[in-house]
């Protein structure tokens, strides 16, 4: 069997080849023997497209970058491959064989053979050609489930790894600061607890899988004034320590995240990607992070364009160097020609190349592309027969039904009930009107850093490559009885209401109405939610609010389904709607779940991971506001949201009881043990999401009224009741303080027990003593949670 993939080797071991040594020696080895330019050829990427029928990638002309000449680029070495799945539509297997034949190629043109380190968008899912959609970031938040996004990052990162694959760009830590900005669908959450257990446990699945996770973006991204996407940043010191860092520090802690991918915005006047003291100081000298740093794609060449603090390329990068940066993504543009001229020419010190190759090479080391057994022949691809490349295509399933199961189970937890006045779940109705954009549009349920809405749309005559049923499709398997009629209204954004008349008369006519709404995810404007794509209000785009109005007028019972990116003031269906039912882009069996929310075959227990707002006007606000950030009487604005961060609705009722302490009082480096009774009281199973939350009466400096410590989910059978014992670390009532140091201060607090931020059914009130206390990144930082049955009454 020809295999076209095969690697020239000598027979004496180079050091940094040989496995008896150790890494750090291997690496100083070959460290050592390259030349200015070899090192700095491991410190860019290029970005590719895999050939569809099984032959070497090709490079990807971007409309922002000149045109690369990978042959001229190979003799060298090259660092890294841009997204070769992630570019245009490619069969998995003959994707694999491209990428594995590249790789051969790459490694056999340098003088050390080495091969490139392949990275891949998975976002929500790998981000390739039939690979499954699984729900967003903002699902992720609403599900409250850290085990099931841990799984779901484990499948991703199985799928990755099978097709040659190392480094994934996932996931989003940036913490929502204001609901108007595009990539809120990306993030998991408006609070940095949420924000940090959900996308640790993501971490923790890629790495399992032995892909580099890439927490992004570093930091304070999300907090662009106005919600405008790459809009500077108005942060002060504090709120970048206790809300922004957070999550991230907990990612590189408890899950090993082996990369981080700088912000593209400055704060104060700092571009992240030249912030020495953030992604230096802070990153690697306090918290001893020893990965990679990546830029975000043309993140360093932004230094002189669009933040205009470089004269030049070579500048950028050697600020981006001394900063921390190690590698230029997508493509190789200051790291080529200007920075090696400036080296060269004593401008640039090696040392900071030696510096970034280091961390890149220990890396690659740990990945097997310095090992003298390297292959590049995936896992996929094994006893594949390779002479004849067409005879693979279909053969590498990226949406196994397994895939498809866990996605179904993520989608099913995510979804929040907001409202329901008895309405839902529907009994046996005969006649339903189905109506609204995103009732028929298979798309509705993606996100922009899906495949089919990231790339699929530029190529319309090639297949989706995944299944996407409507909910129209679903909810005829749901109610197979029912009469279904269908109106579409209005479009998302188009604003045409000539359609609104025949939708009225639709619902006239039905039992009842669901009506549809939501978003179309996109890029740069494409959408109405994704990267780019900013909301000036938070009202549902286009005609979508003149629709429901006119829906709301009529006799017929009203269902809101939104499947969307971000929250929407929904106006008179907050108080009018029969029920409400949110979903944040659920992925590829969003609307089976949402289908069987609404048959009641699935008992809701998402929970929301952002406020809702009353007023489209009212950003940027979170439930982390201080005092004066919440309705006063010194403000004619009332930024109190119609549904408040945690809420969510069941089909059965839980009930609260029975709390004690096991001690009032505390010292500063003690904890409080709380213990309490929820019990199912309602005649059908269901799952109960506590929360715990905090509540610092008087500190030092301004606190949030509340903020999130803690959480679990209790899946309850009718009559079922649970003792839960929590206990609380003190170091959880830490805060960023005077001088700058996280510190734990003596004092009264409330410990919150609650169904949201805006419904807390127990409350603790305890003491610390003692002195103050002083902590750093090694303080505790979660709370506990121990689940015992309670014998039945």
């Amino acid at each position: 069997m020809n295999t076209n993939v095969a690697v020239e080797t000598t027979p004496e071991i180079p050091p940094w080849k040989d496995l008896t040594l150790p890494v750090t020696t291997r690496v100083d080895a070959l460290i050592g023997a390259m030349t200015v330019q070899e090192k700095i050829a491991q410190l860019y990427g290029v970005w590719v497209g895999a050939s569809d029928q099984g032959g070497e990638v090709a490079p990807h002309q971007h409309e922002m970058e000149e045109a690369v000449d990978l042959e001229a680029l190979l003799p060298t070495g090259l660092g890294q491959l841009t997204r070769p799945f992630g570019t245009v539509p490619v069969d998995p297997a003959l994707g694999a064989l491209s990428l594995a034949r590249t790789q051969a190629r790459i490694a056999s043109a340098n003088r050390f053979g080495i091969a490139a380190l392949a990275h891949e968008e998975c976002l929500a899912g790998f981000a390739a050609w039939g690979a499954t959609a699984y729900p967003v970031p903002l699902s992720w938040g609403a599900a409250f489930d850290p085990d099931a996004v841990r799984r779901m990052a484990a499948a991703i990162g199985r799928d990755m790894r099978s097709v040659g694959v190392h480094q994934g760009l996932a996931p989003v830590l940036d913490v929502v600061r204001d609901a108007r900005w595009g990539r809120v669908e990306e993030t998991i959450g408006e609070d940095p607890y949420l924000v940090g257990t959900i996308g640790t446990s993501y971490v923790q699945g890629l790495e399992s899988a032995g892909i580099v996770a890439t927490v992004k973006h570093f930091a304070g991204y999300s907090a662009s004034r106005a919600g405008r996407n790459l809009a500077p940043s108005s942060m002060g010191p504090r709120e970048r320590a206790d809300v922004m860092l957070p999550p991230f520090e907990m990612a590189i802690r408890e899950g090993g995240a082996r990369s981080v991918m700088n912000a593209y915005t400055d704060t104060d006047g700092m571009p992240s990607a030249a912030d020495k003291d953030l992604l230096t100081g802070l990153l690697r000298d306090t918290w001893g992070f020893d990965g990679t740093v990546v830029a975000d794609y043309f993140a360093i060449a932004f230094l002189k364009t669009l933040h205009g603090i470089a004269a030049d390329w070579a500048e950028a990068a050697g600020t981006a160097l001394a900063a921390g940066i190690d590698v230029e993504l997508p493509n190789v543009k200051t790291f080529g020609t200007p920075l090696v001229q400036a080296v060269t020419e004593g401008r640039i010190p090696e040392g900071l190349i030696n510096r970034a190759l280091r961390h890149v090479l220990v890396q690659k080391a740990a990945l097997g592309l310095l090992d003298p057994d390297w292959s590049p022949m995936p896992a996929a691809l094994d006893g594949a027969d390779l002479d004849d490349p067409q005879a693979l295509r279909g053969t590498v399933d990226l949406d196994r039904p397994e895939n498809r199961q866990l996605a179904r189970e993520i989608a099913e937890k995510a979804i929040v009930l907001l409202t329901n006045d008895g309405t839902l779940p529907l009994a046996g109705p005969r006649r339903i009107a189905l109506i609204g954009p995103n009732a028929t549009e298979p798309t509705a349920v993606l996100g922009c850093y899906s495949f089919p809405q990231h790339i699929g749309v530029r190529h319309p005559g090639t297949p989706v490559g995944i299944e996407l049923p409507t909910l129209l499709d679903t909810l005829a398997v749901e109610f197979p009885d029912a009469e279904i009629t269908v109106a579409r209204g209005t479009g998302i954004d188009d604003g045409d209401l000539s359609g609104i008349p025949e939708a009225a008369q639709a619902a006239r006519g039905a039992d009842v109405a669901v009506v549809v709404l939501g978003d179309r995810s996109g890029m740069f404007g494409r959408g109405t939610s994704g990267e780019g794509c900013d909301a000036e209000a938070l009202v549902l785009p286009g005609g979508q609010p003149h629709l429901l109005d006119t829906l709301l007028d009529l006799d017929t019972p009203v269902v809101t389904v939104l499947l969307a990116g971000r929250p929407y003031a929904l106006g008179r269906a907050v108080e009018e709607s029969a029920a409400i039912v949110q979903s944040f882009f659920p992925g590829e069996e969003g609307t089976h779940a949402i289908a069987g929310v609404l048959s009641g075959r699935v008992n809701p227990s998402g929970r929301l991971p952002v406020s809702v707002p009353r007023g489209p006007g009212s950003q940027p606000t979170t439930y982390l506001g201080a005092r004066l950030a919440h309705a006063s009487e010194v403000s004619s604005v009332d930024p109190t949201p119609a549904f408040a961060f945690g809420h969510g609705l069941s089909y059965t009722e839980f009930g609260w009881s029975d709390l004690t302490v096991d001690t009032q009082e505390a010292p500063t480096d003690g904890d409080f043990t709380l213990a309490f009774t929820v019990r199912n009281n309602g005649e059908r199973s269901g799952t109960e999401v506590v929360q715990l939350y905090l509540h610092d009466p008087v500190a030092s400096v301004v606190q949030p009224v509340q903020r999130l410590v803690g959480y679990t989910r209790l899946e309850l059978e009718p009559g079922e009741a649970r003792r839960v014992r929590v206990t609380v670390p003190a170091d959880l009532a830490s805060f960023t303080g005077h001088d700058g140091r996280r510190v734990v201060e003596p004092g009264q607090l409330e410990m919150r027990l609650a169904a949201s931020s805006a419904d807390a059914r127990l409350t603790a009130r305890v003491t610390l003593t003692g002195a103050e206390r002083h902590l750093d990144h090694t303080r505790r930082l979660h709370a506990t949670f121990r689940q015992e049955p309670v014998a039945p009454a």
